[in-house]
């Protein structure tokens, strides 16, 4: 059976990829601050700051998947070295830091894969993300190089997503009317959902994905390819 540890669970975009797996019947490890709010007896669960915690040991996993994410828009005269240092440990230095303590176990398992998050502001170039463009171009050269260096073992992709509606976006999607002008942006005209994107997460850790490794999949409602 795929036993998953889903880093950064407790909500969005991660707890969604959890309860997906789990209805596949797979079991489910998930590292957070927060508890996931999901009771299931597939599911394990440790509370764990990943930055500055001690990671728990855990067996038998084939797949590991780094959610934690951040989102710093703020002009470039105010944007201090400290998000950027910030910004940097969350999304890259995080993830190099579960990665290493988990490989050896991820590779000596069939079907393995991790999936690593960017954004769309990467590819696209947008004012105010300097600092969150700067660690997601960090984790999509992680993953491209991981997925070299790991082959044939394990397979690494990363998703890009645009601003999708969870818990971190939340600030930003303060009402409607901005939620419409934000959409209005994206050439389908919508913002993706949590399931948008987790469920391509799923897709990249089944045996459907099999031959899928070293790529930057922009689940982004057409934002970084189309100009409509």
């Amino acid at each position: 059976m795929s036993r998953v540890l889903v880093i950064g669970g407790s909500r969005g975009i991660g707890n969604n990829i959890i309860k997906e797996q789990l209805s596949l019947g797979r079991e489910c490890v998930s590292v957070s601050r927060n508890g996931s709010g999901i009771h299931d007896n597939n599911l394990q669960e440790f509370n764990v700051d990943v930055i500055s915690g001690d990671l728990p040991d855990i067996d038998n996993i084939n797949a590991l998947v780094y959610c934690p994410g951040s989102i710093i828009l703020k002009p470039f005269s105010q944007i201090t070295e400290d998000d950027y240092k910030n910004d940097f440990e969350i999304n890259v230095l995080g993830a190099v830091r579960c990665i290493k303590k988990y490989i050896s176990i991820i590779k000596s398992h069939e079907n393995a894969s991790m999936v690593l998050f960017s954004t769309v502001a990467v590819n696209q170039g947008m004012p105010f993300h300097s600092s969150v463009s700067v660690a997601k171009a960090g984790v999509e050269g992680l993953s491209k190089t991981l997925a070299a260096e790991f082959a044939p073992k394990v397979r690494v992709n990363c998703i890009a997503p645009t601003l999708t509606k969870t818990d971190l976006a939340s600030r930003i999607l303060r009402n409607e009317k901005i939620e419409e002008n934000i959409a209005n942006k994206h050439p389908l005209k919508r913002i993706c959902e949590a399931e948008d994107i987790s469920s391509m997460a799923t897709f990249l850790l089944s045996e459907k994905a099999r031959s899928i490794s070293g790529q930057i999949l922009r689940v982004d409602a057409g934002m970084s390819t189309l100009k409509i």
